[in-house]
C-alpha cells in the first residue's frame, strides 16, 4: 500500500498550493523506509510494521551540546498547537531533531498520506531556519 502511495506521490509534479515536489524514492527498500523532497524539505517515509504504524519525518537540526533544556522546553511548546499533526522529536540515533507524524497503517488513504508529507515538509520549512538561529547561532 504505502509502495503504491510513494509511487503515486513521485508521479505527482506539482504538491498542494504549486509547491514544487522534488524526486525520490517511489519504492521502499528492504528495511521500509524511502526518502523523498517536498519543496526544500526532505522527507523520510518509514514503515514500522511490528508496530503497524507509517512514520513521517524531516531532519531539522543536530541537537547542540548545551541549552538542551530550553531546546526541549521550546519544542514541546511548539508540539502543542504550532505543528498541526506533527510533532518534533529527537532522534537518539543520529543526534537530531526531527518533526514527525505517525499513523496507524491500517485504514490509511492516499489523501492522508499525501497531507502528513505536505504537513511535515511545512513544519520543517517553517521551523528549521528559526530554531537553528534560535540555538546554534547561526
Amino acid at each position: 500500500m504505502v509502495n503504491a502511495y510513494l509511487a503515486r506521490y513521485a508521479a505527482g509534479s506539482r504538491g498542494e498550493g504549486g509547491a514544487s515536489r522534488g524526486g525520490g524514492a517511489s519504492a521502499l527498500d528492504e528495511a521500509g523506509y524511502a526518502q523523498l523532497k517536498h519543496g526544500s524539505a526532505t522527507i523520510g517515509v518509514n514503515v514500522l510494521e511490528a508496530q503497524g504504524v507509517l512514520m513521517i519525518f524531516s531532519p531539522i537540526m543536530a541537537v547542540p551540546r548545551s541549552g538542551r533544556e530550553a531546546l526541549y522546553r521550546r519544542l514541546l511548546e511548539l508540539s502543542f498547537i504550532a505543528t498541526s499533526d506533527a510533532a518534533f522529536a529527537i532522534d537518539k540515533a543520529r543526534n537530531e531533531v526531527v518533526v514527525r507524524c505517525l499513523r496507524r497503517l491500517s485504514a490509511l488513504d492516499y489523501e492522508e498520506f499525501e497531507d502528513l508529507v505536505a504537513t511535515v515538509s511545512q513544519v520543517a520549512d517553517t521551523w528549521d531556519d528559526a530554531l537553528l538561529r534560535e540555538f546554534h547561532g547561526g
